[in-house]
């Protein structure tokens, strides 16, 4: 009868990111979600950075559904 020997567990070495490959997609996204939140909650009227209706008809729902109001 042949003995095999039972596998040993190696504990995984914990996963590091340094922060410099962290705070350039922060940036990113934090401009992103900055430019997001300007055209679904100010982009109407004295802010307006585009003229016309089509930025607010298009982001209209969602004023509504984040409690900005609209009209």
């Amino acid at each position: 009868m042949a003995h095999t020997a039972a596998p040993t567990a190696v504990p995984a070495a914990p996963l590091t990111l340094p922060i410099k490959a962290i705070v350039p997609w922060a940036v990113f996204f934090g401009i992103l979600l900055m430019a997001l939140i300007y055209f679904v909650g100010a982009e109407q009227g004295a802010t307006s950075l585009i003229s016309g209706e089509n930025v607010h008809e298009w982001v209209h729902d969602g004023r509504h559904l984040l409690g900005f109001p609209c009209h």
